[in-house]
């Protein structure tokens, strides 16, 4: 189940039991604070997977930038002996290597920013997990201290009791708003735009590579005094 998904899960039960349960907001409070935390644990692990799929696209970039000074290298010693044919062959392979590196530096800067996403997800919902946590007892008071004071009073009106649900109803709602929203949000950096323009940059990709290797192969020759 996605992490969207499980979250409307989460809105639905604990409006469910609020609606069950609303003559006890204490207990109510509980159930929801324990769903929230098993809702971290998620949220841990995906966020994890995401960090690991940062860390693997910065060594593919940095893989590629090591392929391509060695073909740079490997170029040199075949003119050095005077083999410009197979000097010419390295700096085309260097060529491929930097257009796939610019793609790899893409991939790279979008895996990046998820990982900054989640990353601040996770950790904003570990604060309002604290929050609600420190709130909680707050609340338990609260309810305590209401309790009393309908059995001091002997009774309470029907529609004194419908008010305070109502609220502590839009209170609950309000919360899963912003979890809802949140959720959405992540949902939104999974989506991939199409990119026009890196496929017309393909269609003339040989013929700039044509051009950047005679380009390359003068420097080199020139550099060498060749």
């Amino acid at each position: 189940m996605g992490i969207l998904e499980r979250f409307t899960t989460i809105v639905k039960a604990n409006i469910n039991e609020l609606l069950d349960h609303a003559e006890d907001p204490a207990k109510m409070i509980d159930q929801y604070l324990v769903d929230l935390t098993e809702s971290l644990a998620e949220v841990r692990q995906e966020t994890a997977g995401v960090i690991a799929e940062e860390k693997r696209c910065r060594r593919m970039v940095d893989d590629n930038a090591a392929e391509i000074a060695r073909m740079e290298d490997l170029a040199k010693k075949a003119l050095a002996a005077g083999n410009e044919g197979d000097a010419r062959t390295f700096l085309g392979k260097k060529q491929q290597l930097a257009t796939a590196g610019a793609e790899l530096e893409k991939a790279y800067d979008a895996a990046h920013a998820n990982a900054d996403k989640m990353r601040q997800m996770h950790d904003k919902l570990v604060r309002d997990i604290e929050n609600l946590k420190s709130r909680r007892e707050t609340i338990k008071a609260k309810v305590a201290v209401a309790k009393t004071q309908v059995k001091v009073a002997g009774f309470t009106s029907s529609s004194d009791r419908a008010e305070s649900a109502i609220e502590a109803f839009d209170r609950m709602e309000a919360k899963a708003d912003r979890m809802l929203d949140t959720a959405d949000a992540m949902a939104e950096l999974n989506e991939e735009p199409a990119d026009e323009v890196a496929d017309l940059e393909k269609k003339y990709a040989s013929a700039v590579n044509d051009a950047a290797v005679d380009d390359d192969l003068a420097r080199l020759k020139a550099e060498m005094g060749l």
